[in-house]
């Protein structure tokens, strides 16, 4: 569900020499260097620990790699692959995807086999379906679980709820929610959670509806502004123990087109609401960058976060098309 950036910028960087980058980043992995053969200076000596994703338990860190930028992409292996095995070897915790994302699946596939068969137990993957039926959310799984290359996803997430027709959907007879029980029950999936960036209310009453570890939802500064996640579905999975992480952080790339705020300041924001926020990258530059804030100083002071969301509310309604 994350767009930043949108998948054509960085796409140059990335082209030009990312086939050496990838053999040198797969052979360091695959001899047992990730995550500790990141550089020092990348990771940050003084990195924010890591933070609990809700009831799920697991460790991941304030940044983590989207399934979006140059993954949500057909035919570009060559700049795709290396863009994850850049990320796993920096050390990445969590990595998303989705079956609607193109081919970003199969590139997770691709370079957790040029990576050597400890990258993937090394990941908390993250992968979504958009059926809302039993049936077609079973064959979307195992789809997914073929071309990732897995027998098991550490995170199965309902994707991008939008309508009360379809919670009843889910959570009916011969709905999703029955997938979800039987993977779970078979080892399949692990974890359950539901995604969302349209109307916070269906997330609420999601919740409310059934038991999910996690929820990913839109947090940027231009929330506060019309139909806020931070003060329904953030509060909400706070009350209930869920797992929350963070997407559109840089509204599809808006913000730092318009120069609103800088990227560090948009990471730091979200970071300050989620246990972890997910970015879409176009290329290995995008990727140190990005998961090089997780050396930021954490939690962004509330008056600072005041101030930024004053600083974007005049344009707010460009920075949440997204939205209902």
């Amino acid at each position: 569900m994350s767009n930043e950036p949108s998948e054509t910028e960085g796409a140059d960087a990335s082209r030009r020499g990312s086939l050496p980058a990838a053999a040198t980043t797969a052979a360091a992995i695959a001899a047992g260097g990730a995550p500790s053969a990141a550089p020092a200076a990348s990771r940050g000596a003084a990195a924010a620990p890591p933070r609990t994703l809700g009831r799920t338990g697991v460790q991941v860190e304030a940044v983590s790699l989207g399934g979006e930028g140059i993954l949500r992409t057909t035919g570009r292996h060559r700049e795709a692959v290396p863009v994850i095995l850049e990320a796993l070897r920096l050390g990445v915790r969590y990595c998303d995807t989705a079956p609607a994302y193109q081919q970003s699946q199969d590139y997770y596939g691709e370079a957790f086999r040029a990576a050597g068969p400890r990258a993937r137990e090394q990941v908390f993957l993250a992968s979504k379906t958009h059926a809302r039926d039993r049936d077609g959310a079973l064959r979307l799984l195992d789809d997914s679980l073929r071309r990732l290359g897995t027998d098991h996803l550490d995170l199965w997430q309902l994707h991008d709820l939008r309508e009360l027709d379809e919670l009843d959907a889910i959570f009916g007879k011969g709905g999703a929610i029955e997938a979800v029980e039987q993977a779970r029950a078979d080892g399949r999936v692990r974890h359950v959670g539901i995604t969302g960036h349209h109307d916070p209310q269906i997330l609420v009453e999601a919740m409310r509806r059934y038991p999910v570890d996690t929820v990913l939802c839109a947090i940027n500064p231009a929330d506060p502004a019309r139909l806020p996640f931070l003060t329904t579905v953030v509060e909400e999975a706070r009350r209930r123990g869920v797992g929350v992480i963070g997407m559109k952080i840089m509204a599809a790339g808006r913000l730092l087109q318009d120069r609103a705020a800088s990227p560090s300041e948009l990471i730091r924001y979200a970071a300050s609401h989620a246990d972890t926020v997910i970015i879409g990258c176009s290329s290995i530059a995008e990727v140190r960058e990005n998961l090089g804030a997780r050396s930021l100083p954490f939690p962004m002071p509330p008056a600072e976060r005041a101030a930024l969301e004053a600083r974007v509310a005049p344009r707010a309604g460009r920075y949440d098309a997204f939205k209902a």
